[in-house]
């Protein structure tokens, strides 16, 4: 259910209201917006006089929400959310580049890499220390060392760090982390999603490879409900009938995210196509797609790369490519 209030209705009358339907049961999620504020009211409103609520003198009207998901959607929360990593901003306009390799495999590798990404304008840095892997036998990452060599790039660089965590007993080792990413096999263990709601931290939260949009956003609400409202979401291909990429990139998700949420979306290429070649065009149709940002993978050596090396793109590659990137934005926004 939602709220909306007449335009200059005082704090005091404000406070009332809520304090009013926080006495039914309810949580309520307040959105200042230029012209409006929204509340959004999350929990069993059938016991509350919606006609009552509506006839309320600082009250412009009420609608109900059909869509499961209520913290994330758009209809609670009109304008779109930014989210801060220090000095680097994610949506409502504001565009990030993350790059980096696929997992940390040495300290000359991960700061060579970090250095090479920040020259050619990344904003972030992105390196796997624990890896989820398909076969036990393939390398899985170095863990907390590889987290280590991952803040020691950031100090010699100034990145921001994204990294996959995959299980509850090892977020103490994250507290220094700059944004979490939860992987597309982890987007629907709820247990996780509720810790890193209870975090005041960037959630980077990827969409599994067989997984709706609204399994999608219903995964986000699990972390939002706990009370972290700091989510990125990204698209990164979904599996389907098609045999020539690693995974099909449904582009689409990124404008119906958009209206369906107030989240910033991003797009992931690499994991998408699993081609490096495939990349720039992908990351280029994402920009042009309305994307918050693009997440791909870069290595200085991708053939002898013990994690994804087919799909990462060379420092210089990257470089071109993020050029390209600047042009089209020019475009999308003029």
């Amino acid at each position: 259910m939602v709220v909306v209030l007449k335009r200059g209705v005082t704090e005091e009358k404000q406070e009332q209201l809520i304090h009013w339907l926080q006495n039914q049961g309810l949580q309520i999620h307040i959105s200042h917006g230029q012209n409006l504020t929204i509340l959004g009211l999350v929990g069993d409103t059938s016991r509350v006089d919606m006609d009552l609520v509506e006839s309320l003198e600082i009250v412009d009207s009420v609608k109900r929400v059909s869509e499961p998901f209520k913290c994330c959607n758009r209809k609670f929360h009109p304008e779109d959310t930014v989210v801060e990593i220090g000095d680097v901003r994610v949506g409502g306009g504001h565009f990030v580049q993350i790059a980096g390799p696929c997992s940390v495999e040495s300290e000359e590798q991960i700061v060579g890499v970090a250095k090479a990404v920040k020259a050619a304008g990344a904003d972030m840095l992105r390196g796997g220390a624990f890896k989820p892997r398909t076969s036990p036998y393939d390398f899985a990452g170095l863990k907390a060392a590889g987290l280590e060599l991952l803040k020691l790039a950031r100090q010699e660089t100034g990145l921001p760090i994204v990294t996959e965590l995959m299980n509850i007993m090892d977020l103490e080792l994250f507290a220094d982390v700059d944004v979490i990413q939860v992987g597309a096999r982890n987007m629907q263990n709820f247990d996780l999603l509720r810790e890193l709601g209870r975090l005041d931290k960037p959630i980077l939260l990827k969409r599994g490879l067989a997984n709706t949009l609204k399994e999608l956003l219903m995964s986000a609400e699990y972390i939002m409900a706990s009370g972290n409202e700091r989510i990125i979401l990204c698209e990164r291909g979904i599996r389907t009938f098609s045999d020539y990429t690693r995974n099909t990139l449904d582009l689409s998700a990124v404008p119906m995210l958009h209206e369906l949420s107030h989240l910033p979306v991003i797009v992931d290429p690499s994991h998408a196509t699993g081609m490096a070649r495939l990349v720039p065009p992908m990351a280029l149709a994402a920009v042009a797609g309305g994307a918050d940002g693009l997440i791909i993978e870069v290595h200085n050596d991708p053939i002898h790369a013990l994690c994804d090396g087919a799909q990462s793109l060379r420092p210089e590659e990257y470089a071109a490519l993020a050029e390209k990137i600047r042009a089209v934005r020019k475009v999308v926004t003029a």
